[in-house]
């Protein structure tokens, strides 16, 4: 098997890695085949073994449509464009030192078309770092995490969009706040009340078309819901129903609004007229039965083919709808992140990018082989997931990224920083490995697959450069070697959660031990609140779904807890303060609050649930339907919560915090 083993090495597979525990791991000669096939490399007979390695020398050999490099570096060009003449930008030929092979250094971080000996590519120059909050003019900032359909506002909504978004970002400016995280504003599925986890989008590039607001744009407003439902949002019925109403809306445009939306979408050409030519065929098929294009009739599974081309033709109103529902999103979101700054956040939204896109959606459908096919991505097995997870979702393939000279990838980040001032990656250890799965096989039939990290982070930089941007990496988990020092030097932060900041004895560290250069925070939408972990009520989840640890039962894991809040409060106290017993959460929620803000970290975010003291998380990791996962709502306005006298201490200890030398 020596030569499957080199091929797989080739393609960037991994065929040996090591678990949580450090224990070493081997992916099977059946896995490898199975997935060096899938990513376009035959490898089920010797010969077909041999074929694929001629192509990856061939490949290899190909002169590339984009060179990455740094700025005042000077760029080694590879053997396929050896010759000796590069045409600079403004049209000047050089003769390039033939003796080194390099291309001059740029001190000024930007993309430069070029022709070396006769071929075209460009070279990307990025900047040392990314845009930091000292850069912004500010020290340590801080800024609440809000899950956007959860917010309440003063019109009754069956949940909330970015109306509601609006108002939390003059209300939190207000209270001190420079940024406002939220959840993957991503386009989902039209009108389809079902797959409605914001991590699992149908596109990256678009948005979210429920979340638009007319009356934010000087359009006449929405009719109030007149169910607005309990705690619980009842995603089946309101998005179907959002969708009937932003229908009449489309329908009442008058001929000028109509003139300024096609304006405003022509600069995003056929890209967003493929996503709304999409929704369109969603729609269609999936009042059908159908979930996603594969179990589309085959004819419309080929964008560019005749039977999309005539359901565009004939369905034209159908598609302009789909492009208004954008547009009104696009919008809105901007002017979200305007009301932001000038309310006088440095940052204003802090957005978030999911890792992966739905193997059904609009992404997948328009990009072909620049994504996985064959292949999703989740996680290997460990301790708490002995057969390791299976997002369902799929991701950019590296051979697809190197023959389009990354433009998917610039495209991704372009689109996420263009109405936001900040933007999270979620899972960012995907820059440099990604754990992929052949379709219909359990996760652990999977192995590491790898990116061409510095290539992708220097172009996150870049992007991040061109916008004014602050990027947060997302670093919870086991970590790539390298990979911390790399987004470190890029000027990036990396996360640091309240509970898993432990020392060596597994006591929580000191908030003066925290990583300057990161996000210090209380908790994130995976993980319990303060006031449900400090009750328990992250355990009685846990125990009614079946979910505690192997070997434990319910009193154990309840005196581990105890012990916990003790390590716990003596770390956020310092003092001989009594300790508040378990149903009494509300002063440990307020500590923890101040002990983020105490960190040396340049941004401080604390969940709303946290600010609220709630005990319910939004999101329970690997259950679908057993927790109410993104359905849970506020009880009231934010603004009335927000004004309780309780609700203002905790924001007051947290602003105060921060404030503090």
């Amino acid at each position: 098997m020596q030569d499957l083993h080199a091929l797989a090495e080739a393609i960037g597979l991994q065929r040996i890695w090591w678990d949580v525990d450090g224990r070493e791991q081997i992916v099977s000669d059946a896995s490898l085949r199975t997935i060096a096939a899938a990513l376009g490399y035959p490898a089920a007979t010797e010969t077909e073994i041999v074929a694929s390695l001629a192509q990856v020398a061939t490949e290899r050999a190909a002169p590339p449509a984009m060179l990455v490099t740094d700025v005042g570096v000077e760029t080694a060009l590879p053997p396929s464009l050896a010759g000796g003449e590069i045409v600079l930008p403004d049209g000047t030929r050089q003769k390039l030192d033939t003796a080194r092979w390099t291309l001059p250094a740029i001190d000024e971080p930007g993309y430069y078309p070029l022709t070396v000996n006769g071929h075209a590519l460009t070279l990307a120059v990025a900047p040392r770092s990314c845009p930091t909050v000292a850069s912004l003019g500010r020290d340590r900032i801080w800024g609440p995490a809000v899950q956007i359909p959860a917010l309440r506002g003063t019109k009754a909504r069956a949940f909330g969009t970015f109306a509601e978004l609006a108002e939390a970002v003059e209300a939190f400016a207000a209270r001190g706040a420079e940024a406002v995280a939220i959840n993957p504003a991503h386009a989902l599925f039209a009108g389809y009340g079902r797959d409605f986890s914001p991590y699992s989008p149908s596109s990256r590039l678009y948005l979210n078309s429920a979340m638009g607001d007319p009356e934010l744009l000087g359009l006449p407003p929405l009719p109030e819901d007149s169910d607005v439902g309990g705690g619980l949002i009842d995603w089946e019925s309101a998005l179907p129903h959002r969708l009937e109403r932003l229908r009449v809306v489309f329908a009442d445009l008058d001929p000028a609004t109509r003139q300024r939306i096609a304006r405003d979408n022509a600069p995003h050409g056929e890209g967003l007229r493929r996503q709304a030519l999409y929704d369109a065929l969603d729609v269609h098929f999936r009042a059908q039965g159908a979930k996603g294009w594969q179990q589309w009739p085959p004819a419309f599974h080929d964008p560019e083919g005749t039977a999309v081309a005539e359901f565009a033709r004939d369905n034209a109103a159908e598609v302009d709808f789909h492009l208004f529902t954008q547009w009104l999103a696009r919008a809105s979101l901007a002017e979200v992140q305007r009301r932001a700054r000038t309310a006088g956040m440095a940052v204003g939204l802090l957005a978030d990018l999911a890792v992966g896109v739905h193997t059904g959606g609009a992404d997948a459908w328009a990009m072909g082989d620049t994504l996985l096919q064959g292949l999703t991505i989740g996680a290997p097995p460990d301790p708490l997931g002995p057969l390791g997870q299976n997002w369902m979702l799929t991701g950019f393939s590296p051979r697809g990224l190197a023959h389009s000279g990354y433009a998917p990838w610039i495209e991704t980040i372009r689109a996420a920083l263009s109405t936001a001032g900040a933007l999270r990656i979620d899972h960012a250890f995907g820059l440099a490995r990604l754990w992929v799965v052949p379709e219909g096989q359990p996760s652990n039939a999977g192995a590491y697959l790898h990116y061409p990290f510095h290539d992708l982070i220097r172009l996150v930089a870049l992007e991040a450069h061109r916008a004014g941007a602050l990027i947060v990496a997302e670093d919870l988990g086991t970590m790539p070697g390298g990979f911390g020092p790399a987004i470190t030097a890029r000027g990036m932060l990396g996360m640091r959660v309240l509970w898993f900041e432990r020392a060596a004895d597994q006591g929580f560290i000191g908030a003066g031990d925290y990583d300057a250069q990161a996000v210090a925070m209380t908790g994130t939408h995976d993980t319990a609140t303060v006031a449900g972990w400090w009750s328990g009520r992250d355990l009685e989840w846990a125990e009614a779904l079946g979910r505690l640890p192997a070997d434990t039962t319910p009193e154990e894991a309840a005196l581990r807890r105890a012990w916990d809040r003790g390590l716990l409060w003596a770390t956020l106290t310092h003092d001989s303060t009594p300790r508040p017993a378990p149903d009494d959460a509300a002063p440990v929620v307020k500590a923890a609050l101040a002990h983020i803000g105490r960190t040396p970290c340049a941004l401080a975010i604390a969940p709303l649930e946290d600010l609220l003291a709630e005990r319910e998380q939004p999101n329970l990791p690997g259950t679908i339907t057993e927790h109410p996962n993104w359905r849970r709502r506020l009880d009231a306005p934010l603004a009335d919560l927000l004004a309780q006298s309780e609700t203002a201490a905790r924001i007051e200890a947290l602003n105060d915090a921060r404030k503090a030398r």
